[in-house]
């Protein structure tokens, strides 16, 4: 992955909740939420799944992008899957 773009990351946790995430290396951090040591919010329900990933040019611009997911009803986040 590309140090200089930015990713917005939605997760399954194991008790079928998402959790919308910010990173440079969504690779990495999804191993960071499957080891425990990622968000408070997923500890505890790992193991994750990614399902969903965006790339950005900056960090402003993901960030606001995550916020507005962040924002969606669980239906419009599972139409970002499919």
């Amino acid at each position: 992955m590309d140090a200089s773009k930015h990713y917005i990351y939605i997760v399954e946790c194991k008790d079928g909740t998402f959790y919308t995430g910010y990173t440079t290396n969504v690779k990495r951090r999804v191993e960071e939420h499957n080891s425990g040591v990622g968000a408070k919010y997923t500890r505890g329900r790992y193991p994750v799944k990614l399902r969903h990933q965006e790339v950005f040019s900056s960090r402003s611009q993901a960030q606001k992008r995550e916020y507005q997911i962040k924002q969606l009803p669980r239906e419009k986040k599972e139409e970002l899957f499919n």
